[in-house]
């Protein structure tokens, strides 16, 4: 099936949402890092803003996709972009000096970035969802995946330029006002008028409905499970800034380049499978991906000049796309469309919360193992979690995105 003008009209304005939104949250995440660090010298205060975001995001996301599912989910997507433009400008007075203690404000902006996470994510995938016809899923993931690493590329290689050249203060309020641009996604995505069952339920009753869904859905449940705990134990990327300190004794401007490297690798990959997308085997080529990814991670653990972990992390992205794209596609074909928030929310727990978490658990083992052992532990860990995933969890180790097309054609 060929995409009609519309669906690319209408994809191109909910990626500019996304694109905007995700900007930002780069931006600022880097900044922040940057100037906690800067501050306190302390790799557990990197660890600890994990878990500050982790607690809002964990206590609202089940609440955001209800919302989604019963609300606007223009609104919804709406309120998100206004608050990250609202602690944009926050940040900037808070590096000025005109609020202290600085640590206190800054977590105090993170927790608040936690709500907004956990009200964008719902909202971009049931409009994306609603958008995009499902034959032409597969595709259509793997551009959005690439876009969405394309922003995790700038996002952070402007935020350390930008520190380096125009200071913190001005790095925060540019930050800001990227959310703006994801606005102007927000009103030109026209979401078509689906006759789709509507969510009546009180909020408890919603909430079981979609947690039974899910784990009585054992493909969803398996993708969710192995994407939680590849990035809770593989996520170096929280201790970047000590690393590169403390390892490569360079500046912000290494931060951002090595911020980036993962995404520029996912970009290339996601390009590729976007116009080769993974129909057949596509649980193996997720394992496969999970595997190269831990491997990767404990590379870049012993690496020693900038290029070399620049060209690790690289590979850890191209490696992470590889399950990114079949794990979207998994969600979008198998989520009912009135349910479609709820499952990103819950989805969204697990890997939202695993990020927050592999943050807090890369800082505490950081401080136990030391900086560079810690790494390599969170490496050798993810590579362990795909090789059992692969021998003892059949749901992904056979599946096949075009089994799923081919049922819906069977309806059809």
């Amino acid at each position: 099936m060929e995409s009609t003008p519309a669906v690319r009209r209408d994809f191109t304005a909910t990626l500019i949402y996304r694109v905007g939104s995700t900007l930002s949250y780069q931006m600022l995440m880097v900044a922040v890092g940057w100037h906690l660090f800067d501050i306190t010298n302390s790799v557990m205060s990197l660890g600890l803003l994990g878990l500050v975001e982790l607690i809002p995001y964990f206590i609202f996301a089940l609440f955001a996709g209800h919302w989604v599912d019963t609300h606007s989910r223009r609104m919804i997507a709406t309120i998100s972009s206004v608050m990250h433009v609202a602690i944009g400008i926050f940040l900037m007075f808070v590096a000025r000096g005109m609020f202290e203690p600085a640590e206190f404000y800054i977590y105090f902006s993170v927790a608040v970035l936690g709500v907004g996470r956990a009200l964008l994510r719902p909202a971009y995938q049931s409009i994306f969802g609603q958008v995009i016809p499902r034959e032409l899923t597969p595709k259509y993931s793997a551009y959005a995946s690439t876009a969405f690493q394309a922003c995790v590329v700038t996002g952070p290689a402007l935020a350390g330029i930008f520190i380096a050249t125009i200071g913190l203060d001005y790095t925060y309020f540019i930050a800001g006002l990227c959310a703006l641009l994801g606005q102007y996604g927000v009103f030109m995505v026209r979401l078509k008028n689906l006759k789709r069952e509507k969510n009546t339920a009180p909020f408890w009753e919603s909430f079981k409905e979609s947690i039974l869904y899910v784990k009585n859905h054992r493909l969803i449940l398996s993708a969710m499970s192995i994407d939680m705990l590849a990035v809770l134990f593989g996520g170096a990327v929280s201790m970047l800034p000590a690393f590169v300190k403390e390892v490569l004794h360079q500046g912000p401007e290494t931060l951002g380049i090595l911020r980036a490297a993962p995404a520029i690798g996912a970009i290339m990959t996601g390009f590729y499978f976007a116009r080769n997308p993974i129909l057949i085997n596509s649980g193996k080529y997720v394992l496969v991906g999970i595997a190269g990814f831990g491997i990767s991670i404990i590379c870049f653990s012993l690496s020693t000049t900038v290029w070399m972990s620049a060209f690790f992390l690289f590979l850890t992205g191209c490696f992470d796309s590889i399950s990114v794209v079949v794990r979207i596609a998994i969600f979008q074909l198998t989520s009912p469309d009135h349910m479609r928030g709820r499952i990103s929310s819950i989805n969204g727990i697990f890997v939202g919360s695993s990020n927050e978490l592999g943050a807090l658990e890369s800082g505490f083992a950081a401080s136990l193992l030391g900086l560079v052992p810690s790494i390599a532990f969170g490496g050798f860990v993810t590579l362990f979690v795909a090789i059992g995933f692969y021998q003892f969890c059949a749901p992904i180790r056979n599946f096949h995105i075009q089994n799923l097309l081919d049922k819906k054609d069977q309806h059809d």
